[in-house]
């Protein structure tokens, strides 16, 4: 199974954060293949891990989870839309205002000051 064809094929050691219900190898061994690593939050019931969990990379996936969580909280998954350009607008509207959430919480910005 080959996920690109070989003009598209990226640099060795370009990782991919995985969920951490993959269990999977099929998967895993494609990414490989292509020169990814697939990288999931190591447990102790996985079996044959060896690569334990990296810094750098928890706190990518704790910023990811987070955005999701507050992306998940303004409704990005219960769009109701009757067009593809209704649910693209929708889209646009929550990822807007989580911009704008993040900046005003960001910089500490108050309208009452």
């Amino acid at each position: 199974m080959r996920l690109h064809s070989q003009e598209h094929t990226r640099p060795e050691g370009h990782f991919i954060l995985g969920d951490e219900g993959y269990i999977g190898k099929r998967l895993h061994d494609a990414l490989k293949i292509d020169g990814y690593i697939l990288w999931t939050p190591y447990r102790k019931n996985m079996k044959g891990a060896k690569q334990p969990n990296k810094r750098e990379l928890m706190a990518i996936r704790r910023t990811i989870e987070s955005v999701f969580l507050v992306l998940k909280y303004y409704g990005i998954e219960n769009i109701l839309a009757r067009s593809v350009d209704g649910f693209q607008q929708t889209v646009e509207i929550i990822v807007l205002t989580y911009n704008i959430s993040y900046i005003l919480q960001r910089y500490e910005f108050s309208f009452f000051n």
